[in-house]
């Protein structure tokens, strides 16, 4: 699978979200779209480390720090 942007992985998982409030679907689907939101989530996270890393190191440049 090719690397998701972070849009990408937020509007998938903002949809397995929905899905799973929903409550109409089972328990086996439940977890399987558990387990891939647990995925995105940590896609999203490493997309929200990364720009945070690169914010803090062109504050250090800028001696904003």
């Amino acid at each position: 699978m090719a690397e998701l942007s972070y849009e990408q992985a937020r509007d998938e998982l903002q949809k397995i979200v929905a899905t799973l409030e929903s409550g109409n679907i089972g328990l086996e689907e439940s977890l399987q779209l558990w387990e891939r939101g647990e995925e995105l989530a940590a896609i999203c996270q490493a997309w929200l480390d990364g720009a945070r890393a690169k914010l803090e190191s062109a504050k250090k440049i800028e001696g904003l720090d």
